[in-house]
């Protein structure tokens, strides 16, 4: 018996010395005591085990931060690239693993120990990089859990409402273990809807910046315990005329807060609100290198305006498999609804969204996409960014965008997460400009078509053969003829098409100059549409190309060579004296057409990578991911240039242009600065004559008022008319205070002084009924309209506990709880008529002797 009892000790010792061991490889917490428990178990590890100082440690008065020793404490040294290396807590590690992320990605690697160190971070990556996780896994480890204070800790600004609607769904996914509350602020929805969500105390604020000044200038919000700020496609927030809206949210946010900008690209308007609202920025530049995914394919096509329906059938029933999902980019809302008509008319099911569409109508619209129940969908540029469909396979450009940088959004839709994607591209002769443009962007050359060019040649530039083209022209005669809705649409199409026209900003001079001197008809049939065509077919289109591009050398006066008139001779005789300028002319342009116009962009990248790095020195306290490595080819084009001799001084002189005006130009959607009119049009100077009658001039101006219908006089007034005057001293428009938070409060009786508490933020200790108390200073009870009043819905404290009583007698009964009482209640009595106090059951004395 001794010997099992030491056997038994023996064990239960080695167990103990076992226990740190596992507990280290867990990665479980451990104290300082444990970790000295025993020598031996430190030598198996190898390395002294990670602890807690103990107090002794702490030699100074200030307490230590314990998050950053709680993040240290989780961090594993055996995976060093995944998310283990980064400290992350379990609830926010635990989501991460659930939504499936293995390895993070370069931008996540880059930016999420920056954000967590507290830094301001201005993050440039393309799309499809993982730029949401980069900063919503940072957001949940700094919010941990909720707390009891009132108003949000965070907010996230999206320019769309589709991009704050996918945010929303990441912030849940991600953080479902957190337990965050999340308030969702957008334009079309219901503002008493989103009254109630902030009132529930929300921690993150996910919303569109229009709606949420709309709601914080109605509700008077301070949004002072915001300390987490993000700015998700930061470009696109600048560029959409927010900047009111922003100015008026940024007023109200702490000056002690955490700033990031999170964009595709980087136009210098961000760098100078860098410069001015964040604190010591970095700059993280992953998309230096390549713009563009390498696994995504181009494809681009020439051809009239008019075709263009008819390609558009023959890509999507042809071209695009079965199996994939497309989504088809078109100029307005009106071509949506007219190519929407088209499809469905040629049986070809899809969906479709754009800005004016019904909120609702967008939702049904975007899930049926989503969850394959279509699989093609007709969208303008309001889905050019931030939507994650991650099946999605193709993307088609029904009109070539006017902007490079808003190409390179379109087409980051597809090969996303290291799948493969195409870009199919359809450009009329009015667009070639642009597509010059974007590839100077890129900095890549143009390839155009030629004879024998295998089918996944990527970038190229081809044509269309009429022989597909006449087929679906066919079709699409005969349902327009036979529908009065589909000729309707058309014409509203090509009338909404004429005033984009007018709306589109103009390509650069140098890429209008290439345009004009490549001859488009000596392109070849592209690969993808000529590998289905036979030998035939090909050799018709040679013989009908060789027609088309076939120009008389003789003029209408020398048709007839035996004729002698006198305007034949005359030209003879021109022909002959400049019969050595023509000669030069032609070889020259031979020459040209040899070397190509595709190594010029090429060349005019390297300066414009230059030219970017100049004002971003300075601004940033470190940028990482570095300069754009040129090519050697690229290095010595710029070299090659002769300087011209100026006769400027260049200390004093302004030049009409800056340097980066082009690289700015493509890293902007607006057309600013495209013209000399409207670079003028910013740069007006009124000046006011010294008599009175010239300074009271302006005074007798006319105005048209649309409302009115006719001229009035303008004081210089009226503006000041139509806006208000925020506490923080900013102008905004008038339309935005509306009382409806006043409403909502007497409808749903809600009393005054949660106006004062939802000043923070708002709280569920605003949610008290609006009924005095006896003895008390509460409102006084409100006057009943006539009428039925509406119910409310929301319930005050007391009627909460009055359900909760009335819940739980009813789960008494039902459980019966009630015999149980009565039979505790029988078996009590019994005991104490058994006990002294009952004198049992059996009666003596005096009390006997009477019954």
């Amino acid at each position: 018996m001794a010997q099992r009892k030491k056997r038994f000790t023996r064990k239960k010792r080695h167990a103990a010395h076992r226990e740190p061991d596992a507990d280290s490889d867990g990665g479980d917490f451990e104290l300082a005591a444990e970790a000295s428990c025993d020598d031996t178990a430190t030598k198996k590890v190898g390395k002294k085990l990670p602890r807690f100082p103990a107090p002794s440690d702490c030699l100074s008065d200030v307490e230590p931060d314990t998050r950053e020793l709680v993040r240290a404490q989780n961090k594993k040294k055996k995976k060093s690239g995944g998310f283990q290396s980064m400290g992350l807590s379990y609830p926010v590690f635990k989501g991460v693993m659930k939504k499936g992320y293995k390895v993070p990605t370069p931008i996540q690697r880059k930016t999420i120990p920056l954000i967590l160190e507290g830094r301001d971070v201005v993050a440039m990556a393309r799309t499809g990089s993982g730029k949401t996780a980069a900063f919503l896994i940072p957001l949940f480890e700094r919010l941990k859990a909720p707390q009891a204070q009132t108003g949000a800790r965070a907010l996230i600004l999206s320019p769309t409402r589709e991009l704050a609607l996918q945010t929303l769904k990441f912030t849940k996914e991600l953080g479902k273990f957190t337990g965050l509350k999340t308030a969702l602020i957008l334009g079309g929805d219901r503002m008493d809807d989103q009254f109630a969500a902030l009132h529930e105390n929300p921690d993150i604020i996910i919303g569109t910046p229009g709606r949420l000044m709309h709601v914080a200038v109605e509700m008077n919000l301070k949004l002072r315990g915001v300390e987490y700020v993000v700015f998700d496609e930061a470009d696109r927030l600048f560029e959409m005329g927010f900047a009111e809206q922003l100015q008026e949210i940024i007023r109200r946010l702490p000056e002690a807060r955490q700033t990031l900008l999170f964009s595709a690209t980087l136009p210098k308007l961000l760098v100078e609100f860098a410069r001015a609202g964040l604190t010591e920025p970095v700059l993280i530049r992953l998309d230096v290198d390549t713009k563009l995914s390498d696994q995504l394919k181009l494809a681009f096509f020439q051809l009239r305006q008019d075709d263009k329906p008819a390609l558009l059938l023959h890509l999507l029933r042809s071209v695009v498999k079965p199996q994939e999902q497309t989504v088809v980019f078109a100029a307005t809302k009106h071509h949506v609804e007219y190519l929407k008509e088209v499809l469905s008319s040629e049986g070809v099911d899809c969906s479709y969204i754009y800005s004016a569409l019904d909120q609702t109508a967008r939702k049904i619209n975007i899930g049926r996409f989503v969850h394959r129940k279509c699989m093609v969908m007709l969208v303008t540029d309001v889905a050019a960014r931030g939507i994650d469909i991650p099946l999605l396979d193709n993307v088609i450009n029904y009109n070539f965008p006017s902007k490079a940088k808003l190409f390179l959004h379109r087409v980051g839709r597809v090969a996303r997460a290291g799948r493969t994607g195409t870009a199919y591209s359809l450009v009329c002769p009015d667009e070639v400009p642009f597509m010059f443009d974007l590839h100077l962007f890129l900095g890549r050359p143009l390839q155009f078509a030629t004879a024998g060019l295998p089918q996944d040649v990527d970038g190229v530039f081809g044509r269309v053969p009429q022989s597909v083209l006449d087929d679906e022209e066919a079709l699409l005669i005969a349902a327009h003829q036979n529908s009065q809705d589909l000729q309707n649409l058309r014409r509203v199409a090509e009338n909404a098409y004429k005033q984009y026209l007018r709306s589109r900003p103009s390509p650069s001079a140098e890429s209008i100059k290439r345009a004009k001197g490549v001859d488009l008809s000596s392109l070849a049939v592209h690969p993808l549409l000529g590998s289905a065509l036979g030998g035939e077919e090909l050799d018709r289109l040679k013989m009908v190309d060789g027609v088309k591009n076939y120009k008389s050398k003789a003029t209408i006066f020398e048709i007839n060579s035996s004729s002698r008139t006198a305007a034949s001779e005359v030209m003879r005789a021109k022909r002959r004296r400049d019969a050595g300028q023509v000669g030069s002319f032609l070889r020259a342009r031979e020459d040209k057409a040899a070397e190509g116009p595709a190594s010029q962009p090429a060349a005019g990248a390297a300066l414009q990578a230059e030219s970017d790095e100049e004002h971003i020195q300075g601004v940033f306290s470190a940028v990482l991911g570095g300069k754009r490595k040129m090519t050697q080819g690229e290095a010595e084009a710029p070299k090659k240039k002769k300087k011209r001799e100026t006769f400027c001084d260049q200390e004093f002189y302004i030049p009409y242009r800056p340097k980066d005006f082009d690289s700015e130009r493509g890293l902007s959607l607006v057309g600013e600065g495209s013209t000399f009119e409207q670079q003028a049009s910013g740069a007006v100077l009124d000046l006011m004559g010294d008599e009175g009658d010239k300074m009271s001039q302006h005074k007798n101006m006319l105005k048209w008022d649309r409302k009115k219908k006719r001229f009035v006089r303008e004081t210089g007034k009226e503006d000041q008319k139509k806006k208000v005057r925020t506490e923080s001293g900013q102008l905004i428009s008038s339309s935005y205070k509306k009382n409806l938070y006043e409403q909502w409060k007497k409808k749903y009786k809600m009393e005054d002084g949660a106006s004062d508490s939802e000043g923070e933020g708002g709280g569920s200790g605003a949610r008290r009924a609006s009924t005095g108390r006896k003895g008390g200073r509460g409102p006084q009870p409100q006057k009943h309209s006539p009428g039925p009043r509406p119910r409310s819905e929301l319930k005050s404290r007391d009627q909460i506990l009055k359900q909760r009583k009335k819940r739980e007698k009813q789960q008494f009964l039902q459980s019966g709880g009630l015999k149980k009482l009565r039979r505790k209640n029988r078996q009590h009595v019994g005991e104490v008529a058994r006990s002294g106090f009952g004198r049992g059951t059996s009666r003596k004395g005096k009390l006997r002797k009477r019954l």
